[in-house]
């Protein structure tokens, strides 16, 4: 059997998920507005303490929305180097919003207050202005890293501080509430707008919101129909959002589990290190020399598939679909995958039997920060 773990958005609808799909009450959004969509738009937006939710086909576009709404054409949108608004929405802030991003480099895995400030250019006729923060939690590209609260409200001081707006790109928010016990509330208040995404570890096929003040409602609906995000029966996809967060928001903690399983046994190979998971991604750095397009081909070829995440770095995403028994097994192929491309990097002929069988290694390596790049969701 395959394990999957290239990301959390491709497991497979439950069949209580394909149940409720198939008996949603729905109408035309565009027209009267579906019924499903309205209570998960409420339901959302009550969870994450704003106002008005917009249901939208997919995070990017309810990432962009929250980006034409809050920032001003001619302006700057901060966000982290490695985001995925800088990194993976094709230039979207650029092209529909008419603002140029400006990347925040970090000392640490993923932007904090400092670097923020540090970002910020001086207000002076001479500098570009800002207008907007985009912030992440948890960071994908930092491995699933959260953000603590106290965190996010630094950055959202110093950008006010500043004159700028926040939005909150929380595609996986659920997972930093899992792993925290803070409310989806609490990590939203410092945010002018938070988007939330169905399709990671809640299971839908697709869909995702942006939840912001009431003031911002009617531009948002007027945004997301320029966008080309005016949908009809929408309810059978937001029937597919509410059944998620009835029965697989309270189990993402298992997810959580799998990694830790995960990166144990993975953090044996020679010629690897782990970057401790903190909630439902692993990511995994190789040493110099390993390639990962060939280490996931082995991996593949042993019946696990990951990310390639940049030519030195691995990306696990643990989900429903997988069991905590493949948690283990994929651990012990992947270090075997590993372990065979470091092998053939030179004649080994003549090293101890000893040194060539991590297996045996009990005790796991001592790590650093992560140094996150690159792409995908």
């Amino acid at each position: 059997m395959t394990i999957d773990v290239r990301s959390d958005t491709v497991t497979k609808p439950t069949p209580g998920m394909r149940l409720a799909i198939a008996n949603a009450d729905v109408g035309d959004d565009v027209l009267d507005g579906d019924p499903t969509t309205r209570r998960l738009e409420t339901r959302v937006a009550e969870l994450l303490g704003k106002e008005r939710a917009v249901y939208c086909p997919t995070g990017t576009m309810a990432n962009q929305i929250a980006i034409w709404l809050l920032s001003e054409r001619g302006t700057e949108v901060i966000a982290d180097a490695n985001s995925h608004i800088h990194d993976l929405e094709y230039a979207a802030t650029a092209a529909l919003s008419g603002a140029q991003l400006r990347a925040v480099a970090s000392d640490g895995p993923m932007m904090d207050a400092p670097s923020l400030l540090k970002a910020l250019r001086p207000a002076t006729h001479g500098n570009v202005r800002a207008t907007l923060v985009c912030l992440e939690n948890t960071h994908n590209s930092a491995g699933g890293l959260v953000t603590p609260v106290a965190g996010m409200q630094a950055m959202a001081d110093v950008a006010r501080a500043h004159g700028c707006a926040v939005h909150l790109d929380g595609a996986r928010l659920w997972n930093a509430t899992a792993a925290t016990g803070n409310t989806l509330a609490e990590f939203s208040a410092c945010a002018d707008s938070v988007m939330v995404s169905f399709s990671k570890g809640l299971g839908a096929p697709a869909g995702a919101v942006v939840a912001l003040e009431g003031k911002y409602y009617d531009r948002a609906v007027e945004a997301r129909r320029r966008f080309g995000g005016g949908m009809r029966q929408s309810g059978v996809l937001a029937a597919a959002a509410l059944y998620g967060l009835d029965n697989h928001l309270s189990r993402l903690g298992e997810d959580h589990e799998k990694a830790v399983t995960f990166s144990l046994a993975v953090d044996r190979a020679l010629a690897a290190t782990v970057v401790p998971p903190e909630t439902n991604i692993v990511m995994i750095d190789l040493a110099p020399g390993l390639v990962a397009i060939d280490v996931a081909r082995r991996a593949a070829e042993k019946g696990v598939l990951m990310s390639v995440w940049s030519p030195s770095r691995l990306r696990t995403v643990w989900h429903y679909d997988v069991s905590a028994a493949d948690a283990a097994t994929a651990g012990e192929r992947v270090r075997e995958a590993l372990d065979e491309a470091w092998r053939d990097l030179a004649d080994t002929s003549e090293w101890p039997t000893a040194l060539l069988d991590s297996s045996s290694l009990q005790v796991p390596k001592v790590v650093g920060p992560p140094t996150p790049s690159g792409p995908r969701r």
